[in-house]
């Protein structure tokens, strides 16, 4: 490479085929692996959640080995998990996009693992709360490091099929956590019972860590931050595989990107493009992340509480009614995330958006009319959310491959602190208040606002969606780096199939 650098952070100047080589890539075994080396990290985010909902009453009684009251397991503790989720996606994804994705998917995940062993020995509700801080953060931090790679690692004519059901599979932690609590609660002492369900999220996740560690880091990454070289034979080890796989043979695409390298880029520029360059891109992002944030917090913070007021549920079996609900959002994502990638972007998120509003309006009036069992409360939810699932994991499908490259983790942070922080915090103080009314026209209430602002979310995914299916990120958002279009049919001789100093 001959290209003079013109400032300290800029490098050289490549043209690289890239992007191109990683999208025209076959599904294989090799994509396997980063599917579960990396997507199923959110089994841990649903399992850590629904544990602590589901044994608020175990820790806090007699004989637990900690003086806590259920009522702040349940409130300050849950907060403190929001608040370091928020803190976590905001430091983790600003260092994502200027370390590496490697780097940080084993950092976040490391961090995950020390809070949750360390939640298992808690003496006292501070050192509690503190663990669970620490744990938000790890997780927080997955997901802007997490999505990240996973979009620019997965072609493209798969992408959204991938991520929406790796988002979705925060669902299927939720029912294992759900099960495991309530085997937990009977087999072992109360001494024991809640700290054997956080060893076993500490388990689950070193065996993630030890599948992760073989998980490139992201080509596309490397390239741009001038270590063109290594993002060469990472690609080429990648292809190597999927090849010796499959037993097909890889063309050489023709289409190429130009890139000026740059080691750094600053904050303020990476906010400029977020805000001035795709305004109504980031206005999208909003109304989608804030609309499934106050739709699952309307449901999901006081569910057992309503169960038990409503309904006369007893506390050990609301995990049942759980395990029901999570199987809808489950099965959302695995049967609609195909479509995402057939039909389209706009048409399915803002359909499953408004769809999920709608349905869940109508099962707030059929509460309100007191035409509802906990049973059939709860299998009207779980139709609400099997297509409300689909369409909040592609909301973070969305923010991923609509900005550029050199944004994508700080966005996903973004937008995901801000749906989570108004979802934890604004969510529960406003939903609380109403549920402990008794009152189902109050609960009506608080249904009909998640229900509105996904309706809102829809209809903003109409006017600002962006049709990304099937698209290479680079043509969804031009890299910031990028100096020129990408070229087709390019054919200046190269030593190098992957870059080379650009010559124009």
């Amino acid at each position: 490479m001959t290209a003079a650098t013109a400032t300290a952070d800029q490098l050289g100047t490549i043209e690289t085929n890239i992007p191109a080589r990683l999208d025209r890539l076959p599904w294989s075994r090799w994509h396997w692996r980063i599917l579960i080396g990396l997507g199923t990290v959110w089994i841990l985010d649903g399992l850590e959640v629904t544990i602590v909902g589901s044994i608020a009453g175990a820790i806090s009684a007699k004989g637990s080995g900690i003086n806590i009251a259920a009522a702040d397991v349940a409130g300050m503790a849950a907060s403190m998990y929001v608040a370091g989720a928020c803190f976590g996606a905001l430091l983790f994804g600003q260092l994502t996009d200027r370390f590496g994705r490697k780097r940080l998917f084993m950092i976040t995940l490391g961090v995950y693992l020390a809070a949750t062993i360390a939640t298992a020995f808690a003496f006292a509700p501070w050192f509690f709360f503190a663990c669970r801080f620490v744990t938000g953060m790890g997780i927080g931090g997955e997901y802007s490091a997490i999505n990240s790679a996973i979009d620019e690692l997965i072609p493209a004519r798969h992408r959204g099929r991938i991520d929406i059901i790796i988002n979705g599979t925060y669902w299927a932690g939720a029912a294992a956590g759900a099960l495991l609590s309530v085997a937990a609660l009977h087999i072992f002492s109360p001494f024991l019972n809640w700290r054997v369900c956080f060893g076993l999220g500490f388990i689950l996740g070193l065996a993630i860590l030890i599948v992760r560690r073989h998980v490139p880091e992201s080509p596309r990454w490397l390239f741009i931050h001038g270590r063109d070289r290594e993002a060469e034979e990472v690609t080429r080890q990648i292809e190597r595989e999927v090849a010796e796989s499959t037993d097909e043979t890889l063309e050489e695409p023709d289409e190429t990107i130009t890139i000026r390298q740059r080691k750094t880029i600053s904050l303020v520029e990476i906010a400029r493009t977020v805000v001035k360059t795709y305004p109504k891109r980031t206005v999208l992002g909003l109304a989608l992340f804030i609309g499934q944030a106050f739709l699952y917090n309307s449901i999901l913070f006081g569910y057992a509480t309503l169960l038990s007021k409503f309904f006369h549920v007893a506390t050990a079996n609301a995990p049942y009614y759980l395990v029901a609900f999570a199987v809808g959002n489950l099965l959302g994502p695995l049967i609609l995330g195909g479509l995402f990638d057939s039909v389209g972007r706009k048409p399915m998120i803002a359909g499953t958006y408004i769809l999920s509003g709608l349905l869940l309006l109508g099962t707030g009036y059929l509460f309100q009319q007191h035409q509802l069992t906990a049973g059939t409360l709860t299998l009207c939810w779980s139709v609400v959310f099997f297509f409300a699932s689909a369409g909040v994991s592609a909301a973070y499908l969305t923010v991923s491959e609509i900005f550029p490259m050199e944004t994508r983790a700080l966005c996903i942070a973004l937008f995901y602190a801000v749906g989570t922080g108004i979802g934890g915090i604004i969510g529960p103080q406003l939903f609380a208040p109403l549920i402990a009314t008794g009152k189902a026209s109050e609960v009506f209430k608080a249904l009909a606002i998640g229900a509105g602002l996904m309706i809102i979310g829809g209809i903003a995914e109409i006017v600002f969606g962006v049709k990304a299916e099937r698209q290479r990120l680079e043509g969804i958002a031009k890299p910031l780096t990028a100096v020129e279009d990408a070229r087709q049919g390019s054919t200046t001789p190269s030593v190098s199939p992957s870059s080379r100093p650009a010559t124009g």
